[in-house]
């Protein structure tokens, strides 16, 4: 994850309504992202998150309230020529399927006044290099996916919109495709990915958006989510063979203990109780031979928040 190095603002939306007929597809959303953030906004099917991020396009315009990109309202046609400083993979990526990969691109490019070498260069990054002259129509899905990335980091986008990017990719070209997203943060973009891949995104973002039937639920970075779910901390203490059951015992009646074994026991207890648990463990002396401290997962936070006690 990348270190923030400014705190403009590059996005800002106050007070959103967003109304299809009968249907309300996102609720009062207050959202500002800074220059430079990866932003992931995670939540089932039907959350919000698309809706969102065509907002943010301008693709749509809000019922009510106000979205700024880059100062502008995105939806103006004012803020066509700003469009050159976005990109945008959608979750459904389609191509003229006759053209071949490079064809595509050289298009793409065309509309951003990007040099063929460009193009090259994106092709070759995104493991296209090979197939470019192609057609379309004889591309994996996963190789479609990798050429809607080339498209979106044409000239060097102030801000990258992701929705679901990495599905059809193989974990490895996942990894790839993040080691790409991360490169272009470190040169100032800012990233706002959609994804259901929570395990994937954990340790990628800034900050973490969790939407439930179109309200925001739940916004911030791990650590300030940890806080307000106010879930467990889970330790696990390592001992000598034989030793789990005696030293469990040690631990007192107030320390809840459990998943008791011959080498190994854990414990739980709340963020403010950790630092005195650590210490009473490291009190009992060489008996302790290891201990793995393990913070609630992304996932579990997002079950907490998606249970609805907070909506």
């Amino acid at each position: 994850m990348v270190e923030l190095t400014t705190e403009k603002n590059v996005i800002s939306l106050h007070a959103v309504h967003k109304q299809y007929a009968n249907e309300t597809v996102l609720h009062n959303v207050n959202l500002e992202i800074k220059s430079g953030e990866c932003i992931v906004l995670v939540g089932h099917n039907g959350a919000g998150k698309t809706s969102l991020l065509k907002l943010m396009l301008g693709l749509t315009r809000p019922t009510s309230g106000s979205v700024e990109v880059l100062g502008r309202n995105p939806a103006f046609s004012a803020a066509v020529a700003q469009r050159l400083s976005l990109g945008y993979l959608p979750e459904s990526v389609v191509f003229y399927e006759a053209m071949t990969g490079r064809e595509v691109l050289d298009f793409y490019a065309q509309l951003k006044a990007e040099s063929p070498a460009e193009v090259e260069k994106l092709l070759e990054l995104v493991g296209l290099g090979n197939a470019s002259n192609r057609r379309v129509g004889t591309y994996s899905k996963g190789m479609r996916q990798r050429l809607g990335l080339a498209q979106a980091m044409l000239g060097s986008p102030q801000l990258l919109f992701l929705d679901e990017p990495t599905t059809g990719l193989d974990p490895i070209l996942r990894q790839h495709f993040y080691e790409l997203i991360d490169a272009s943060q470190k040169k100032g973009a800012t990233s706002i990915i959609s994804s259901h891949a929570l395990n994937e995104v954990e340790a990628r973002a800034n900050r973490f958006v969790i939407m439930n039937k179109g309200n925001v639920v739940a916004c911030g970075t791990l650590d300030e989510l940890y806080k307000q779910a106010m879930l467990p901390v889970r330790l696990k203490v390592t001992v000598a063979a034989g030793d789990a059951s005696h030293v469990a015992e040690r631990m007192g009646s107030a320390v809840n203990i459990s998943h008791v074994n011959s080498e190994s026991f854990s414990l739980t207890c709340f963020n403010d109780e950790k630092m005195p648990l650590i210490r009473h463990i490291s009190s009992l002396g060489d008996v302790v031979q290891d201990m793995q401290i393990m913070p609630p997962r992304l996932d579990e936070v997002y079950n907490h928040f998606m249970n609805g006690d907070v909506l």
